[in-house]
C-alpha cells in the first residue's frame, strides 16, 4: 500500500472518491468535482521511478492530483488480506443465508498476526453442493451474466465441498491448494491448464469485477470511522474538517473489458 501526499490542500473540498484504478477518467472525475482525497485500491505505481512525466498518462494523473491538492492512496493487498476486507466479502455468497450449511475458512497464503487474516481463503462445506448452483451464487453476488468456467475430469461437479478463494489475479496464489474449485478474478491461459490438469475446476469473473463490489462496504466503514474521528475531536478547526468530508464511490471506476 502507498500514498501520494498533495502539497497542498484543496480549498473547500469534501469529497473522498473511492475507485479501483486510478484511470484518467477517474481523475476527470476528481478534478470536476470537491474531491480533497481518493482511495485508489490498486496503486498507480507498482515500480520505483526516478522521475515524473506529463508523457506518462499515469503519472500525468498523480501530477494533476498533485496539482490540484488531491492526495492518492492505495490500500490493494491489505484491503485483500484483513478480516472484513475483500477476500471476505468475495466468499459471502458461497457462505451467507439460509441456505447455506455448515463451513469452515481457513487461510490461503501467508497468514497475518494478530488475526489480521491472508492472502486468500479456503471454505470447505460440510454438505457439498453442484457446481452450477456455486456458479449462480456468484454471478447474482457479483452481478454478472456471464462467467468463465474450466472444468476437470478429475472432480464430480455434483459434489463442490472446497472453494479456494483470491480476489483479483490469483493464479499464483491459489495453484498449489488443494480445493474443487478456485474461483478469482483472472489467471493466464497456463495456470489455467495447470489448475485443470492438476485436478482443480477454475471459475474466473474478471479482475476487478471481484474487487469493485466491496466499495460500498469501504465507504461504510470510512464513514463509521470519520464520525469515530469526529466524536473524539477537541479541536474545532478539525471537527469541522471531519465532518464534512464524505466517502464516495467513483462513477468513471469501471471494467475494462466487455463482452461483445
Amino acid at each position: 500500500m502507498g500514498q501520494r501526499r498533495a502539497p497542498h490542500l484543496r480549498p473547500n473540498a469534501n469529497r473522498i472518491l473511492l475507485t479501483i484504478d486510478l484511470t484518467t477518467a477517474v481523475v476527470e472525475e476528481a478534478l470536476s468535482t470537491q474531491t480533497a482525497f481518493i482511495v485508489s485500491y490498486h496503486p498507480p505505481i507498482f515500480k520505483p521511478l526516478s522521475s515524473f512525466t506529463l508523457a506518462n498518462s499515469i503519472q500525468s494523473s498523480l501530477l494533476r492530483c498533485a496539482a490540484a491538492g488531491i492526495s492518492v492512496y492505495s490500500p490493494h493487498t491489505a484491503l485483500d488480506s484483513v478480516t472484513g476486507g475483500i477476500n471476505d466479502w468475495l466468499y459471502s455468497c458461497l457462505t451467507s443465508g439460509s441456505q447455506h450449511g455448515d463451513y469452515t475458512i481457513t487461510y490461503v497464503g501467508e497468514e497475518k498476526e494478530q488475526g489480521l487474516g491472508g492472502e486468500g481463503r479456503l471454505i470447505a462445506f460440510e454438505t457439498p453442493l453442484a457446481m452450477k448452483v456455486l456458479e449462480g451464487r456468484i454471478k447474482g453476488h457479483l452481478k454478472l451474466d456471464q462467467i468463465q468456467v474450466a472444468y476437470t475430469s478429475a472432480r464430480d461437479l455434483t459434489t463442490i465441498s472446497s472453494v479456494a478463494i483470491c480476489a483479483g489475479s490469483g493464479g499464483s496464489m491459489l495453484l498449489g491448494v488443494d480445493a474443487d474449485v478456485y474461483f478469482t478474478g483472472e489467471m493466464s491461459h497456463h495456470e489455467v491448464l495447470a489448475a485443470v490438469a492438476s485436478g482443480h475446476n477454475v471459475v474466473l469473473c474478471g479482475h476487478t469485477n471481484t474487487e469493485r463490489g466491496y466499495l460500498p462496504i469501504l465507504a461504510k466503514k470510512l464513514a463509521e470511522e470519520l464520525q469515530n474521528e469526529l466524536s473524539d475531536a477537541t479541536d474545532p478547526a478539525a471537527a469541522t474538517a471531519l465532518q464534512s468530508l464524505k466517502p464516495v464511490i467513483s462513477e468513471a471506476d469501471k471494467h475494462p473489458l466487455k463482452f461483445v
